[in-house]
């Protein structure tokens, strides 16, 4: 078999396939038909003489020759889209491409008002998308296309991915400004006599808060339990409860803020892309313009909690 006999694009296919283990889902991600899916995989299967790929209740599972190629295929699928990528001008101001990226409510809320409003004046035909992917999905996501940028805490380690710190932040102890047991300072005894609210994906287990406390063998009261960041400050505001949150989230809000009085690691963001995208101009162009935003953040106006305090 020489390479002037096959079809390069049956190399996509596979890697695509590959990526998500699903047919249906490289049909969606390449825009074509599934039998036009399930024919190139025909065509690989007669070109390698092996099944690459078994159906199983998981999906499609690759068979050790579809592992074995696996790696080269997409090296040699990411020397390609460079060179085209290359030769590629993205003009920000003309153009109407839709960046997809992912990131939870809290980063969603912190970082896309600031960056929607630079775009609205540099670039106002661009479009933003934002869905969160996991951490087990969202290097697929990115590797197959569908997914331009994530937004993740550093825990992601998956070979094919670069990333480049974006946020750095301190987290802090947020009640009502009138909170009737807080005082200006906050002991380590105050803090466990508090109820608190914990915000967590999760439907159980320790949150980093948690976890630090239970380092020093303690444990705090939790009386509240939520998915998302930006319900949490609203239930602060009008209970007792206390809410520990990233500074930045904290300072929105006209409540008294104070400083932990135990040791808390940092909260980190960093800026996830695949190495296929890297030096494409479009995907550098955002990722320079979501870096540059954080150097040039501004605090932001507190959100006062009378004009919300209407009973629903």
């Amino acid at each position: 078999m020489r390479l002037a006999q096959v079809d390069l694009n049956l190399f996509v296919v596979f890697d695509t396939i590959y990526s998500v283990r699903n047919l249906t889902r490289t049909a969606e991600i390449l825009s074509i038909t599934q039998p036009a899916v399930s024919n190139a995989l025909s065509r690989l299967r007669k070109t390698f003489d092996d099944q690459l790929f078994i159906r199983t209740p998981q999906g499609m599972a690759p068979t050790p020759v579809a592992d074995n190629i696996a790696v080269q295929v997409r090296e040699a699928l990411q020397l390609l889209n460079l060179s085209v990528q290359e030769g590629n001008r993205f003009c920000p101001e003309s153009s109407d491409k839709v960046f997809r990226l992912s990131m939870n409510d809290l980063p969603e809320a912190l970082l896309l008002p600031a960056l929607e409003e630079e775009l609205q004046g540099i670039a106002p035909g661009l479009g933003i998308e934002s869905h969160y992917h996991s951490r087990q999905d969202a290097p697929k996501a990115l590797a197959s296309g569908t997914l331009d940028l994530a937004i993740e805490v550093p825990l992601m380690s998956d070979p094919q991915l670069c990333h480049q710190p974006l946020v750095t932040d301190q987290y802090v102890c947020l009640v009502r400004s009138d909170h009737p047991v807080v005082g200006d300072e906050l002991t380590l005894d105050d803090y466990l006599a508090l109820g608190h609210i914990l915000v967590s994906s999760r439907p159980g287990g320790m949150g980093q808060v948690d976890a630090a406390l239970n380092n020093l063998g303690l444990a705090r009261d939790i009386k509240l339990r939520v998915k998302h960041y930006m319900v949490a400050p609203l239930v602060a505001l009008r209970t007792d409860l206390a809410l520990t949150v990233p500074s930045r989230l904290a300072h929105q809000y006209n409540a008294r803020i104070l400083q932990l009085p135990f040791e808390m690691p940092s909260l980190e963001w960093h800026l996830y892309w695949h190495k296929s995208s890297d030096l494409d101009q479009a995907n550098r162009w955002l990722r320079e313009r979501l870096l540059q935003q954080q150097l040039d953040l501004t605090p932001p106006t507190p959100i006062n909690i009378t004009t919300m305090n209407t009973k629903i």
